[in-house]
């Protein structure tokens, strides 16, 4: 099992910044992707952004540009750093760790609030 917890969420202004973490913890070594995903009100959950164990990563391109996902592979940690933010940005942004021991699953953890406003 892999365990997810975040942090960083909160209230930026339009055109602010915000860092988001999730560190995860249990069977590790069997993670080989891990990601961020976000849903707004009345919307489905929708992929952010994603990187692998090698570093290839992914994001929507609503996002490109603006987002950046990276590994602190010390600190079994995920970042998200995301700047010039915009109201459409607001969710609840979820991390997501997919692994394979045996077999594949995905983990999730418990969600942290973004809200983007003036």
């Amino acid at each position: 099992q892999v365990q997810l917890v975040e942090s960083g969420g909160g209230l930026v202004q339009p055109g602010g910044s915000l860092r988001l973490s999730c560190a995860a913890s249990g069977t590790i070594f069997s993670i080989h992707r891990m990601g961020w995903y976000r849903q707004a009100p009345g919307k489905q959950r929708e992929l952010v952004a994603r990187i692998t164990n090698g570093g290839s990563t992914e994001s929507a391109d609503s996002v490109k540009g603006r987002f950046t996902i990276y590994r602190d592979y010390a600190k079994n940690t995920v970042l998200l750093q995301m700047d010039s933010l915009k109201p459409e940005d607001t969710a609840v942004y979820f991390c997501n760790a997919e692994s394979f021991n045996g077999r594949a699953m995905s983990f999730w953890g418990q969600g942290t609030q973004v809200t983007v406003s003036s």
